[in-house]
């Protein structure tokens, strides 16, 4: 039987941030949020893995396992992240050995114990959660690419009112037929390329059309964390990133739209 709750927070890529989710769980719980989910990959790019993991298991976050997570808990040689891109994998490789080298052993153990999908009712809608989308934790769903027929074919196949990814590190939502919508929450770990240093969440809440989903901005201690990545020696390409809101890796893997949003 599914849970039913009323308003939920949901949460994106952590990616070792853990000012970000610690401002964040502060924030949906003063919002009123009923339970509060992670849609996977709790570490990678940002320092200290552990300090995030900790977070999420010591305030109850429900968690499903991203291709971050799969890959960390049972020590695969790489993130699965999808890149294509030599000068993307490279950066994600030594994200990836970073995260593996620095997560202790009991979250390993852990990440390997989590479901790749979550089902709960907000109000009278069947919501789904998952990492990439349904059908594959490692998929991309991009706003400019993603068409509206394949989103419904999944809302279909997969029986949901409202599907709900991460992924992409790029919040959007578009509505579907039947009252149905997929909500990409955005993420945690770093800005989504608008040259802002603020991160993202997303609230949502049972109302009489169905489920409202609200995209709200964390502002967070960017400058202590950029320190800390400097002092485990992260790349520099990172670390600027964060203070300056602009992507400069993992670009390739962005169709034309979203790249000529940002700086690179």
């Amino acid at each position: 039987m599914a849970e039913t709750t009323q308003r939920i927070a949901c949460f994106g890529g952590i990616y070792s941030n853990h000012l970000a989710l610690a401002t964040a769980i502060t924030d949906a719980r003063q919002r009123g949020a009923d339970q509060i989910f992670c849609l996977g990959d709790f570490g990678g790019f940002g320092p200290n893995p552990n300090r995030s993991i900790e977070l999420l298991r010591e305030n109850d976050i429900l968690c499903i396992q991203g291709n971050y997570d799969n890959s960390i808990g049972n020590e695969l040689d790489d993130c699965q992240c999808g890149y294509t891109d030599p000068r993307d994998n490279h950066f994600a490789q030594i994200s990836y050995d970073y995260t593996l080298e620095n997560t202790d052993s009991e979250h390993r153990v852990w990440m390997r114990s989590l479901a790749d999908s979550h089902r709960l009712e907000l109000g009278s809608q069947r919501l789904l959660l998952s990492h990439g989308s349904p059908r594959k934790v490692n998929e991309f769903l991009w706003e400019s690419t993603t068409s509206t027929q394949f989103l419904e074919y999944l809302a279909e196949q997969y029986q949901a009112e409202v599907m709900l990814t991460t992924h992409t590190g790029i919040k959007w939502k578009r509505p579907l037929s039947g009252n149905r919508q997929l909500v990409n929450v955005g993420v945690l770990g770093r800005p989504e390329n608008d040259g802002k240093t603020n991160v993202w969440y997303t609230l949502l809440e049972q109302n009489d059309s169905g489920v409202h989903a609200e995209f709200i901005p964390v502002e967070y201690d960017h400058q202590a964390l950029a320190k800390e990545m400097q002092q485990e020696k992260l790349p520099d390409e990172f670390i600027e990133t964060v203070l300056e809101g602009w992507w400069s890796t993992c670009l390739e893997i962005l169709p034309v739209k979203e790249r000529r949003r940002g700086k690179y």
